[in-house]
């Protein structure tokens, strides 16, 4: 038996054990390293579990945003009012004998809309005038008798003074003083009757005035005409209808267009932002747009819906508004600062909160809620970030607060 072939293939298969099942530990004898890998070994493993307990940061893309200074406005949704309108209705009872206008025709100030038959009215008047006149006729008369009525005082006063003295003197007797102090009672009571006389012809005077003021007035009412410059909103009553003052029958609608209102709610948040003068502009539905000033805010909210009404006057020349359409409105408001970010950064909190997340102290999130001020193509305008906001705009919906991220800063456009 041959010993050197044996001890070859032992040698053979210890190398090949080692090279297979202790090839780390191989290479660490072969390369000197057997002593590090001993002292580092304990260290090694400490670093690999505190690798394992400790969560990886979530990259993110992170804009810095600077607040400016943006005009602010307040916008609400409204709607166009008439700046005036009147149904011009009867005032009396009688039939129309007037030629009707149509709906949409343009009156002025005093134009005829509606003329009545006068009927006999005007002979009333008639007789009432005449009344007054032979009232008037009586004054001369009244006047008269309380100047007897006066002149026969001062004779009786007269005749009592001398029969007074005579009597003094033992010229009279007492009887004639009597007679002559029953003459002034007399003439006294004469005067009273002239004086009532005379209110009573000053009375009838004034009734038969009214009575002719209430004539006129009566026969004033049988024309109706426009109360200011407008359109017709309706016909007028047709030739020949019946119009009656009990029942208020209507003669013509009649609607101011220039200037005219835009009418709004303004929410209690934003009510004292607004105030009148101010400057505001709308968009119609029609895609017109108009501007005008602030008349009108409500000192007194809805009771349902805690807004206040605001008109703002526009100028409308041409009549191209029209009564009731519908209006987006933004009223003029002092400026704020506001951060302009992409739409993608606004997010929700659990709490159905509006705003954004951004990153703080050693790069954690934390969530910042924010108040929508402008909505634009490029962007949303929002204040509540203060002066500088490290905003996550990409990666936002996969973090929430308190998690750890690994930022990618941009500098925001200006």
């Amino acid at each position: 038996m041959r010993v050197i072939p044996v001890l070859t293939a032992v040698i053979v298969s210890v190398a090949l054990y080692l090279v297979v099942f202790e090839r780390e530990a191989l290479m660490a004898f072969a390369l000197g390293d057997a002593k590090a890998e001993e002292s580092t070994e304990p260290q090694d493993a400490a670093t690999a579990a505190a690798a394992d307990t400790e969560e990886p940061a979530v990259g993110v893309v992170v804009l810095r945003s600077e607040a400016r200074s943006i005009d602010s406005a307040v916008v609400l949704r409204g709607q166009t009012r008439a700046a005036r309108q009147v149904e011009v209705r009867a005032e009396t009872s009688s039939t129309v004998i007037s030629e009707p206008l149509r709906k949409g025709a343009f009156v002025e100030a005093g134009d005829l809309l509606c003329r009545l038959d006068p009927g006999t009215r005007e002979a009333q008047l008639a007789e009432a005038r005449a009344r007054l006149a032979e009232a008037k006729a009586r004054v001369p008369e009244s006047q008269a008798r309380l100047d007897e009525a006066h002149a026969r005082l001062a004779e009786a006063k007269i005749n009592y003074t001398a029969a007074e003295k005579l009597l003094q003197g033992g010229y009279a007797s007492e009887t004639r003083k009597v007679s002559t102090e029953a003459a002034v009672r007399t003439a006294e009571a004469g005067i009273a009757s002239a004086e009532a006389g005379m209110e009573a012809t000053q009375a009838g005077i004034e009734a038969a005035a009214a009575a002719v003021a209430a004539a006129e007035r009566e026969i004033d009412r049988l024309t109706m005409t426009a109360p200011f410059d407008g359109l017709l909103e309706s016909d007028t009553a047709e030739l020949g209808s019946l119009l009656q003052r009990e029942a208020g029958s209507l003669c013509a609608t009649v609607i101011q267009l220039d200037p005219i209102k835009l009418v709004g709610f303004v929410p209690e948040t934003e009510v004292s932002r607004v105030t009148v003068g101010t400057l505001a502009g709308a968009k119609l539905a029609t895609g017109q747009q108009v501007q005008g000033r602030v008349t009108f805010l409500s000192r007194s909210a809805d009771e349902t819906t805690r807004t206040f009404e605001v008109e703002i006057t526009v100028p409308n020349p041409e009549l191209l508004i029209r009564d009731g359409q519908t209006a987006e409105i933004a009223i003029s408001a002092d400026g704020e600062l506001a951060h302009q970010l992409p739409q993608s950064a606004l997010t929700l909190s659990n709490e159905g909160q509006l705003g954004v997340r951004v990153v703080g102290a050693e790069n954690l999130v934390e969530f910042r809620p924010v108040t929508l001020l402008r909505d634009q193509a490029d962007g949303v305008w929002v204040g509540g970030l203060g002066d500088r906001a490290d905003v996550i705009v990409v990666g936002q919906d996969f973090v929430t607060q308190g998690v750890k991220v690994a930022p990618t800063y941009r500098e925001a456009t200006k």
